[in-house]
Formats: structure tokens, C-alpha cells, sequence
């Protein structure tokens, strides 16, 4: 069990920073990879289902990262390293004040429960949380959930409608409702707009299936798409580099107990000579954890859509990689640069890492810090050299759940203001007719309104700006130093430099983001050139529904007030937060930002609908009020653009 503990962050401010550095890895392997085709947006109209089938993939949810059993007997793979807090969390003090005051530009609102599970002629499962990424450049922006994407233009107009994944990348329905044959399953999305070589790149998780039975077949890939211009609605070239790690297809042999790996939660990064993914690598088919991957790809041949590509990848959990925390890398997430990137040593792009997952208190004091150096012999078929060191920071605590309004109750009564809660999916499980028409047995249970997924204090988005790495993760946070307060962020500004090809960085700047009243979860990190900042985020609680927040961020005074740019309407009502289900409750499980001039866009997960039960029930299809959710869902995204 992985715990935390209060913590005094006094005491672990240390400003000269690191203590540990290692050798260069030896760990890294390289591949040929051939292009896969092309994709584009071939739009469909969202559909009611042609025919049935189930609702949600019983090989894999994309939804859980915890391993067991549901009610209906279908195994879900481990994707977390297993840490369950208790304790008041890391205690928190005053803070300076950010000088910049961002202004809101645009807010709109992005892709939905119900878009997702009715694109593509409603051939999709019923998919939570969403995954969000967001990209934005040359007069676009580009939203991606699981398992649905979409393109506005820099107006918030909506320039190319709802596309499944599934679609995008040339796979057959997630599910088939008419022949009941399953596709591909997808899962973790992201996206870049690439200023120095105006290319879009889209990334994802693919697991391949037996045939088209639901069964997974062991293999599985990252799925990057890159566009042939600047327009993200022309064509773009697909590669799939296989992530299974069994030693086929090429890849290395990680000997995952039960044979497969699994390369999860996959992140974008680049510098100027590369582009850089990194997968969180699990078992398949059965518990633990191998350590992060980190694929290395020249950013001039991939830009340049070619037949191949050479990958060089690394294991962070080979022990020849000796990093210098001693532990596998988790969550290793690359830089994105908003201006320059670094130059020195040919080329270096940095990566950050946490390391509380490991620690049995679930409390940790330092980051890791990754660089690969000489990423210009990418460009010549060359692998750069990978090293690491650890950066003494404050503390940070693995967070607890977030509230919302009614948390543990039946809403009667608990509505912020007065009135009564509305959560007609758990109110229909409570009633054995209607949860017959959605399960088709009555539900055992009382369902209560559930708690809120808090992230598990991995890194969340780094960017390189104004010569610092800027980041931010979720902690546990203790505003009297006894009692656990609330989920909060823990940011950082750290100046880095590969001294001599290892990496070592100060802290100009760090800090607590956190409210009594308010969870702060799912933190993204933006940053322009000139070093202006934005942090984005859920923000929920006792007397707020999920809404979507954002502070300012600079070098100087840390991080401002927490402002809310799309106030939450209704509660998070999805079939994760209910027993019946079997999942445990979800959220999440990341935004995503991203610099665009002087400009910064965020997206993040909320909740901007509700209906009551008798809206709920007399809806066609069953449980879409309007076509604002779906029956298993009603999470909804915002697209927020600020001049910070």
C-alpha cells in the first residue's frame, strides 16, 4: 500500500539541487518502422445504434487502471502503479502572488460523453474519463478524447465535426453494431503542433484484437499520425511502432510476465531535432511494472513524411540504465519547447518524472530529471545519449479523492444553494426497472453520488520556456498540518543545463496551488517564450460542481489566484462512480495546453449539463437529455484561450 504522510515542506526546500547523476544508458534499441498509409477526417454523422451490442469493451476499459474483476466477471489490466493514500497530506503555507492577470479570450465547449459514444453511426462504447488532448497553430485547434476528435478554428468555430479514432487511424468500428464484431481498441490520446516544421502530430494507444472478437491478441502499438501540411484537415501519414516488447515485430524483449507489454498513457514531447514519445510499460496480462519507454524520432525525416523511420527507444527499467533514483522512470513526460530549445551538447531534450508513487509513505521530496543529449544524430540514424539526475524539491503527497456536491449521499437536500441533487444514472440503478433497460438485472446496491478521481501525483505536461522547465503535478494537501485539507497542485520552474551531458537544474520557483473549499486536480502547464505562464485544471468541491480553473504562472512570484473559466452546472454522473460497475470512479485522467504565439489554449474535463431522472427515462436513445450525455455518462470538456 503506498500511503502519505504530513510533511513539512520547510524542510525539504532545498534551492541547490542535485545530489545524484549516472553514466550514460545503454539500454537503447533501434528500428526501422514503415509508414502504415494515411489518414484523414472522414467525417459521420453521430448515429443511434444500428442494431445492439454491449456498451462497455469487456477485454479492456480504457477506463480502468486498477486490476480485478466487475460485476460481470471481465478482467481489467493493471495500469497503476498500486498507491491508495492516507494522511493529511504535505502542509501548506503562504504564497507570493503572480504579476500577470491572464485574460480570457474564448471559451467554448469541446467534445462530449454523447459525441463520443455516437460517433461514427454510433458504433463506439461508452468511454470514461476522456483523455483530453489539445493542440492549436496556424489558425486550428485540434481537441482529441477517448475515442473521438474534432478541429475548430481559432474563432471556436467548429471547421470538421466529430471523427472517432477508429475512423481517423482506418480501423473498423470499435464495435459493430450490426455484425457485433469488435475493432482495434484506442486509448490515451495526444496531439503537437510543430512550429519549426508546421506538422500536426497525433498519438495514441492501439490494442489489437483476436479476429474480431473482443479478445485482445497480445499486441499492441503507438499509433502516430503526421500531417503533410499545416492543415490538419488534409491527409496525414500514419506509423505504427509496436509497444507489445515480447520480442516481435521487432521490438526488444521485456519479458512482461504472461508474455505481452502494454505501452500505456503515451506523451508527446520535442525539441528542435526530434520528436519524443514515452509509454508507461505494464504487463498485459498480468500485475507489475517494467519502467517508462522513451522513442526517440528524428524530427526532419518524420516531418517529411517518408516510407520509414528509424525509433530509438530506451528503457528507463533496464538496470543498465542506472538511473540515479535507482528506480525505473514513471510517467518519464518529455518537454514541448514554446520558443527555442536547448542547443548545447547538439542538441538536448528534457524530460521530468515523480517519484512519490514509489515511496510506501506516498510522499516524496525530489524529481527526477532526464535529458537526451546530442538529439542532432537523429537526423543521421544516431541514438543520443540518455541520462538523469534528481532535483531536490518540496514536498508532495499522493492526493486523496476529489469532492463534488453530495458526495456518500442521495443528493436530497445537498444541491449548493438548496435543492436536491440530480444524478438520474445512479438514481435509475436505484430503481430495479429502470436498471433492467440499462444492465438488465436490478442493481444490489444503494448508489450514491461518488468522490471524483484525484491524479496520483505523476508528472503532468512540461514545457521549456524562457530557458526553464515548467511543470506540475497533484498532491495531498494539509492546510492545519493534521487533517487532510484537500487535492492541490505542486508546481515547478526548474533552470536546467546538461552539465557536461548529465542534468542538473536549480529551483527558481516552486509551490503549492490549493483552496480549503476546492479540489485541484489534473493540472496542465502552459508557457510562452517570454515565460508567461498558465496553469489549467479541474476544480471541484463541497459547494462546486466540476468546473474548469486556471491560474497565472511566472518565474518570479509562482502561481496566482485560481480563477474558473467554466463553472460546473451538475454532478459527475458516470457508470465508474457506481458499484454496480465494478470500475471504481474515474476522472481525468489529463488535460492538455499548449502555446500558440503569445497565446495560451487549455482544455480540461467538467461537467456542463444536467437532467433529472424524468428527463432522463422519457429520453430517445435512453438517457440523453437532449443529446447533452449519454445513459452511462455525462462528462463534457472546455476549450479556454487565454493571453496570460
Amino acid at each position: 500500500m503506498k500511503l502519505f504522510m504530513r510533511m513539512e515542506p520547510i524542510g525539504f526546500l532545498t534551492f541547490a539541487c542535485i545530489v545524484a547523476f549516472t553514466a550514460a544508458t545503454a539500454a537503447a534499441q533501434t528500428r526501422q518502422i514503415s509508414s502504415s498509409g494515411t489518414g484523414s477526417f472522414s467525417e459521420s454523422s453521430l448515429g443511434v445504434d444500428i442494431g445492439s451490442g454491449p456498451e462497455l469493451d469487456s477485454a479492456l476499459s480504457a477506463v480502468e487502471h486498477d486490476n480485478g474483476n466487475d460485476a460481470t466477471g471481465a478482467v481489467h489490466i493493471n495500469r497503476r502503479i498500486d498507491n491508495h493514500p492516507k494522511g493529511p497530506g504535505v502542509n501548506m503555507s503562504g504564497k507570493s502572488h503572480s504579476k500577470s492577470n491572464p485574460v480570457v479570450n474564448l471559451s467554448v465547449d469541446g467534445l462530449s460523453f454523447f459525441q463520443q459514444r455516437f460517433a461514427d453511426g454510433g458504433n463506439q462504447f461508452s468511454v470514461e474519463p476522456p483523455d483530453q488532448g489539445l493542440c492549436a497553430g496556424n489558425g486550428f485547434v485540434l481537441e482529441s478524447t477517448n475515442d473521438v476528435l474534432r478541429v475548430f478554428d481559432s474563432s471556436g468555430n467548429i471547421v470538421r465535426g466529430v471523427v472517432s479514432l477508429n475512423q481517423f487511424y482506418g480501423y473498423p468500428h470499435a464495435i459493430d453494431r450490426t455484425t457485433g464484431a469488435f475493432g482495434p481498441q484506442i486509448t490515451d490520446p495526444s496531439c503537437y503542433f510543430d512550429q519549426d516544421t508546421q506538422r500536426w502530430f497525433h498519438l495514441a494507444l492501439t490494442l489489437d484484437r483476436t479476429g474480431t472478437t473482443s479478445a485482445l491478441s497480445g499486441k499492441n502499438h503507438l499509433d502516430l499520425a503526421v500531417s503533410q501540411s499545416a492543415d490538419p484537415l488534409g491527409t496525414w501519414t500514419i506509423y505504427r511502432i509496436p509497444a507489445q516488447d515480447d520480442g516481435t515485430d521487432g521490438t526488444p524483449n521485456h519479458h512482461c510476465p504472461g508474455g505481452a507489454c502494454l505501452g500505456d498513457y503515451p506523451h508527446i514531447g520535442a525539441d528542435g531535432n526530434g520528436i519524443y514519445l514515452t509509454t508507461n510499460e505494464f504487463p498485459l496480462f498480468a500485475g507489475g511494472f517494467i519502467g517508462a519507454q522513451i522513442y526517440a524520432i528524428s524530427k526532419q525525416a518524420i516531418a517529411s513524411n517518408g516510407a520509414s523511420i528509424t525509433v530509438v527507444q530506451y528503457n528507463t527499467g533496464d538496470p543498465s540504465t542506472n538511473t540515479a533514483s535507482g528506480l525505473p522512470g514513471f510517467t518519464v513526460w518529455p518537454a514541448i519547447s514554446a520558443g527555442p530549445s536547448p542547443s548545447e551538447f547538439g542538441g538536448t531534450e528534457y524530460f521530468l518524472s515523480s517519484l512519490a508513487v514509489f515511496q510506501d509513505s506516498g510522499v516524496d521530496n525530489r524529481l527526477q530529471l532526464w535529458s537526451l543529449t546530442n538529439t542532432k544524430a537523429l537526423s543521421r540514424g544516431g541514438a543520443p545519449t540518455l541520462t538523469s539526475s534528481i532535483v531536490n524539491t518540496q514536498a508532495y503527497a499522493i492526493p486523496d479523492f476529489a469532492r463534488q456536491p453530495g458526495v456518500g449521499t442521495n443528493g436530497v437536500g445537498m444541491a449548493p444553494g438548496g435543492g436536491n441533487i440530480d444524478f438520474p444514472l445512479g438514481q435509475c440503478f436505484n430503481l430495479p426497472a429502470c436498471s433492467n433497460l440499462l444492465i438488465g438485472v436490478a442493481d444490489p446496491f444503494t448508489e450514491v453520488i461518488s468522490p471524483l478521481a484525484a491524479n496520483d501525483s505523476r508528472m503532468g505536461q512540461v514545457y521549456y520556456a524562457n530557458g526553464r522547465l515548467w511543470s506540475a503535478l497533484g498532491t495531498g494537501i494539509t492546510f492545519d498540518g493534521v487533517t487532510y485539507g484537500s487535492s492541490g497542485l505542486a508546481y515547478f520552474v526548474l533552470h536546467p543545463k546538461a552539465d557536461g551531458g548529465t542534468p542538473v537544474a536549480t529551483v527558481d520557483n516552486q509551490g503549492y496551488l490549493a483552496d480549503p473549499n476546492l479540489d485541484v486536480t489534473y493540472g496542465t502547464v502552459a508557457v510562452t517564450q517570454s515565460g508567461r505562464g498558465v496553469l489549467s485544471f479541474t476544480a471541484t468541491g463541497p459547494a462546486n460542481y466540476p468546473s474548469v480553473g486556471f491560474a497565472s504562472l511566472d518565474a518570479l512570484a509562482g502561481a496566482g489566484d485560481i480563477q474558473i473559466a467554466a463553472a460546473g452546472v451538475g454532478a459527475q454522473d458516470g457508470f465508474t462512480g457506481y458499484r454496480v460497475e465494478g470500475f471504481g470512479t474515474r476522472w481525468g485522467d489529463y488535460g492538455a495546453a499548449a502555446v500558440d504565439g503569445n497565446s495560451i489554449w487549455f482544455g480540461q474535463e467538467y461537467i456542463g449539463q444536467t437532467c433529472t431522472l424524468s428527463q432522463y427515462i422519457s429520453s430517445s436513445p435512453l438517457g440523453t437529455c437532449g443529446n447533452t450525455r449519454a445513459a452511462l455518462g455525462n462528462w463534457g470538456t472546455r476549450i479556454v484561450k487565454v493571453t496570460p
